[in-house]
């Protein structure tokens, strides 16, 4: 839903997107890891018209600072485990637990289990809810370990986007067009300006005997 809002305030729609990705998507629910599709996404960012230096910079950054899905994850799964396990946890300790999580998921992108890994140790450290816990959620860690990849692969997408609008550089009918068409738009390089001076004469010269 903030994904699709996001999209919506760059004049872009979030069904269209996700379904020019879905190549992306299908590799990395086969992999648990959105690592293996970081050549394709930035393929397909580049063809959409969003600049090579913003998508060199924005998507590697973002595979290692801006993991949606596993802030999502560990956060969701350190206050199941304290219900399950009858802790008290009261506002300021579910802050205080939010902002460690969202320090501790990242850089945990690109491994897969990685996340469970991260949920392990936070919880062990902080000791405001049992690290034994953990293993109420081994048994779905695959399943959610898939989510959070798609979930990472879409952020990171939706915030390269954001970046080229910022930049202003980003071309809303170009990204609507290849949207709905599937196909990418090629550059069209910048023809240089010539001036007057630089022009070729019109009149033929006189020869000079």
């Amino acid at each position: 839903m903030i994904l699709g809002g996001v999209t919506a305030l760059l004049g872009v729609n979030i069904l269209r997107l996700l379904r020019h990705l879905r190549e992306e998507f299908l590799l990395v629910l086969g992999t648990s890891s959105s690592e293996s599709a970081l050549p394709r996404l930035m393929g397909k960012l580049e063809g959409l018209g969003v600049r090579r230096d913003i998508v060199g910079l924005t998507v590697p950054t973002g595979y290692s600072f801006n993991l949606d899905g596993s802030s999502i994850y560990l956060s969701l799964a350190a206050v199941y485990i304290a219900q399950a396990t009858d802790t008290p946890l009261g506002i300021g300790g579910q802050l205080g637990l939010l902002a460690v999580m969202l320090l501790t998921s990242k850089g945990s992108g690109g491994i897969t289990g990685a996340g469970f890994i991260a949920l392990a140790a936070t919880l062990s450290t902080v000791g405001t809810v049992p690290a034994a816990g953990i293993m109420l959620v081994f048994g779905i860690d695959k399943f959610m370990s898939e989510c959070r990849a798609l979930t990472n692969l879409a952020g990171n997408t939706v915030a390269t986007l954001v970046v080229a609008r910022w930049e202003g550089v980003l071309d809303r009918a170009r990204v609507n067009r290849v949207l709905r068409t599937g196909r990418p738009e090629p550059d069209v390089p910048e023809v240089p300006e010539v001036t007057r001076k630089d022009a070729p004469s019109d009149r033929p010269g006189r020869l000079v005997r």
